[in-house]
């Protein structure tokens, strides 16, 4: 799937590994907060390959899809998304996305959602789509609202980052239109 003229969406392989490591490592202050499960599985090359081996047999499994988002030129990983907390009986899923901050402000995280959505709705056939963000990721925000996502309430202590107390979240949600 193209994301744009540099870049494209592909599922994880082994040899993302490297890539996907260097990115968690470089960005840990960034993904911290939010993402710390997944940075904390991929903190190592060899961690990354584990991850990577999980995500496989969870997009086999259909129950979590994980895309990254490469660089044409490079093959590097610049971030990543997630089809995630599927429901299958609502068919209702659940995207989670990074990117690492060399690549941030180009809208490659705006395409790559849009590709995503499209691939939910399509072929996974899902028919409700959420994005979970806090109120002071204004760049998340943003990919939500320009993605079509539509605010629909505020989600008291819906989620608690590592070492915090819980947080509220907004619900943003784009049906598939049929």
């Amino acid at each position: 799937m193209g994301v744009s003229e540099t870049t494209y969406l592909s599922y994880l392989t082994e040899k993302d590994a490297e890539s996907l490591s260097c990115l968690m490592v470089a960005n840990k202050e960034r993904f911290q907060r939010y993402f710390p499960k997944t940075l904390a599985q991929n903190l190592s090359v060899s961690d990354a390959k584990s991850y990577i081996q999980k995500k496989a047999q969870e997009q086999k499994n259909k129950t979590e899809f994980t895309l990254a988002i490469k660089e044409t030129t490079s093959q590097l990983v610049a971030g990543l998304v997630i089809l995630k907390d599927i429901d299958w009986n609502n068919k209702e899923g659940e995207l989670a996305y990074c990117i690492g901050e060399n690549f941030e402000g180009k809208g490659l995280m705006t395409k790559a959602i849009i590709e995503v959505s499209k691939t939910a709705f399509s072929e996974i056939q899902l028919s409700t789509l959420k994005i979970i963000v806090h109120k002071t990721n204004p760049a998340s925000i943003r990919v939500a609202e320009k993605t079509g996502f539509i605010w629909k309430k505020t989600l008291l202590k819906e989620y608690t980052p590592p070492d915090e107390s819980p947080l509220d979240m907004e619900l943003y949600e784009l049906e598939r239109k049929n």
